[in-house]
């Protein structure tokens, strides 16, 4: 689809050799300082024109938008007041809303009196982390903590079995990264084949499993909810059944489509969620969120503990020895950034500014349109 003679180019155009000619002045560090308005107009010159235009109507690629008005005033105090939200001694107030706010969303998911959430950097990290606490609850079950031995720990109290990821052939190229970063390699992770809807197969996945005992072990399976290129939903529930069975950790990823269980008519493609080990979500895909806005749940908040480090200076767990009616919150021993930036406030802003009637119409315009697209390319 191309734009009418009224919409803007979705970018310019230009060769990298171009836009990297017009961009080099932005980086001429030893050249002489320029006033608020100068900067300005050097950016409109010569960065806006090569920036992605997500606000077009003619634009159908990737998932993120340009950040809601209701977003943009969270953003906005977010970024004017710049609180790092580790713990309560940095930003009381930004430690307090992002605990609150991952616990409205537990209930919002359903998720269960147990779940807890933490926000992260992207969907790719959240699955990184996700993968390490399967990998820790692997180790105490054989004897070990991974935190203090690492994976010799395996050697040492190991029965001779391989730790095996399963995943989607349509699974996020991220979960190669965890097994990588992970030390466990590529070749711990196995990729199951597709039903015709480009699922998971459930029985197939039982039989592999099955053929892989006893020289591998599952660690975990993960299930996307949402692939990338189909937008496909795996079936949860009867895969948190195959993990039970297997002593594996459910991981959902979805970081693209868990958004959608909260349009009541798609709720029932998510059933089982409430199983999952963990979930990863991105709110910075289909609700406008400022980049980065990613969230990891866990069914147990105690999963969370496997991540903690304390330091005498820093992640304190009161705010005084006189606070004893609510522990003052610490978000930091709950994934490993110890620097990050009040994520929970644009997301605050337009759960609040749309309200969940006013979320529940924006998903579902965009499956309209999805749909409206895939009509008129059958007729064409």
């Amino acid at each position: 689809m191309n734009p009418t003679p009224n919409e803007p180019q979705l970018t310019s155009g230009a060769t990298p050799r171009e836009v990297a000619d017009a961009l080099k002045p932005l980086v001429d560090f030893a050249a002489p300082p320029l006033s608020l308005p100068q900067l300005q107009q050097l950016l409109d010159e010569r960065l806006t024109p090569h920036l992605m235009r997500y606000d077009q109507p003619t634009f159908h690629s990737m998932f993120n938008a340009f950040p809601s008005a209701a977003a943009q005033v969270g953003a906005q105090l977010a970024l004017s007041w710049n609180q790092g939200v580790t713990n309560w001694q940095v930003s009381p107030g930004g430690a307090m809303l992002e605990e609150l706010c991952c616990a409205a969303l537990c209930r919002l998911f359903q998720l269960g009196p147990d779940a807890d959430a933490t926000f992260m950097y992207s969907g790719t990290y959240a699955n990184q982390q996700a993968l390490y606490l399967a990998l820790h609850r692997h180790a105490e079950r054989r004897g070990f903590d991974l935190a203090q031995q690492g994976l010799a720990g395996f050697a040492q109290h190991g029965k001779g079995a391989r730790p095996v990821v399963l995943a989607s052939q349509d699974a996020h190229f991220s979960m190669r990264h965890a097994v990588r970063m992970l030390g466990l390699g590529e070749e711990s992770l196995l990729l199951l084949p597709l039903d015709a809807e480009r699922r998971i197969d459930v029985a197939v996945a039982r039989t592999i499993l099955a053929e892989l005992a006893p020289q591998r072990e599952l660690l975990c399976l993960v299930a996307t909810a949402g692939t990338t290129v189909t937008g496909a939903v795996d079936p949860i529930a009867p895969l948190a059944e195959l993990c039970a069975a297997h002593g594996g950790w459910l991981h959902v990823d979805g970081a693209y489509g868990y958004a959608y269980k909260l349009a009541p008519q798609w709720a029932h493609l998510f059933a089982g969620d409430d199983l999952a080990d963990s979930i990863t979500w991105d709110p910075h895909k289909q609700l406008g969120a400022p980049i980065p806005n990613s969230l990891l749940f866990v069914r147990n908040w105690r999963d969370f503990n496997r991540m903690a480090i304390h330091s005498g200076y820093f992640n304190r767990t009161q705010a005084s020895a006189d606070d004893v009616e609510m522990p003052a919150p610490n978000p930091g021993l709950k994934s490993a950034p110890t620097t990050r930036p009040l994520a929970a406030l644009p997301l605050v802003t337009i759960l609040r500014g749309l309200g969940l009637d006013g979320v529940v119409t924006e998903l579902r315009a965009h499956l309209q349109a999805i749909h409206n697209l895939a009509q008129r390319l059958a007729h064409e």
